[in-house]
């Protein structure tokens, strides 16, 4: 039986990054999806991040909707329950979500393009920590790409030039409480695939992720406590030529038992800086991917949040 999602230990990335990063990149290649054990990211960091997400989101829901951010395409501050769906999907997510972005220099040419993030006065500790998150999951992601790169036979700071200023966003996600046992199957989350480079995931203990593989069936995605489970975006795939899919996932709703309990989890969606041109690289064309035409991450970004209704056509 083969055993799909077996933790990469982030310890041997500061022995050997090719070997972490080929460790990596084989369960990418099979899966789209991989799982890092003892990673780096500072449990108090984590706690504290938790902790102020729980405050904002039992916040009134009309302190919270001076914060939405649909105007800018979701990108920045709250995004209400059901106002999500998948590519594809009329029905909406049973989510409510906040983003924070990147902090941008003052004279940095991305600012006509990329929102402050809103500061939350309501819960005193939300934009210390969250920032704090932020900044972690930036690093611990720049780091990752590094195993990716020498993976892929390039220089291991490849990625670095290329994301250092991305459009990268750290969601807190809400799944709350449903009073009503859902029907067998039902989703929180409906199949879909990121958009962007990779994604960094904290939160996903509970048991509902699942990954779709290539032969049609669903993985279920369980993490041991303490790891980040990583996947390949829309981003990566169109680099790779497809050699490291962007694969379908979803989140279903949970057991009777556990209805009645909300989740919360963090994805960290790494994203290249807006004007990079994402061109397949010749080494993946040639192992034998799909090559896509060349188009800059921010094109890119809002063809495709068109597709997910957070943008207006």
């Amino acid at each position: 039986m083969i055993e799909y999602f077996k933790p990469v230990p982030f310890s041997l990335f500061r022995k050997d990054k090719k070997a972490f990063g080929d460790a990596l990149c084989q369960s990418f290649r099979e899966t789209g999806f991989a799982v890092v054990s003892e990673h780096t990211v500072d449990q108090g960091i984590i706690d504290r991040n938790l902790e102020a997400t729980k405050a904002f989101f039992a916040l009134p829901e009309e302190v919270k909707a001076q914060y939405d951010g649909r105007d800018g395409g979701g990108q920045r501050g709250y995004t209400a329950f059901g106002t999500e769906n998948a590519k594809g999907n009329a029905h909406a997510d049973l989510k409510e979500f906040w983003h924070t972005g990147r902090d941008l220099p003052v004279d940095s040419p991305y600012r006509t393009t990329m929102a402050d993030t809103p500061s939350v006065s309501e819960v005193a500790s939300f934009d210390e920590s969250t920032r704090a998150l932020y900044n972690a999951l930036d690093e611990m992601g720049r780091q990752i790409l590094e195993g990716v790169a020498l993976h892929l036979g390039l220089p291991e700071g490849w990625f670095d030039d290329k994301v250092n200023f991305g459009n990268s966003i750290l969601r807190l996600l809400h799944y709350p409480p449903q009073m009503s046992p859902p029907s067998e199957g039902t989703v929180r989350a409906g199949a879909h695939e990121d958009i962007n480079v990779i994604t960094l995931l904290l939160g996903a203990e509970e048991a509902g992720l699942q990954a779709l593989h290539r032969s049609g069936t669903w993985l279920d995605v369980n993490p041991p406590e303490g790891a980040l489970v990583i996947n390949c975006g829309d981003m990566l795939q169109r680099l790779t030529a497809g050699v490291l899919p962007s694969t379908t996932h979803r989140v279903l709703n949970p057991t009777p038992e556990r209805v009645k309990f909300p989740r919360y989890s963090t994805p960290f969606f790494l994203h290249f800086n807006q004007d990079y041109l994402i061109d397949p690289l010749p080494g993946c064309v040639a192992e034998g991917g799909k090559a896509e035409p060349a188009i800059t991450a921010q094109d890119y970004l809002m063809e495709r949040l068109r597709e997910i209704g957070l943008v207006k056509a």
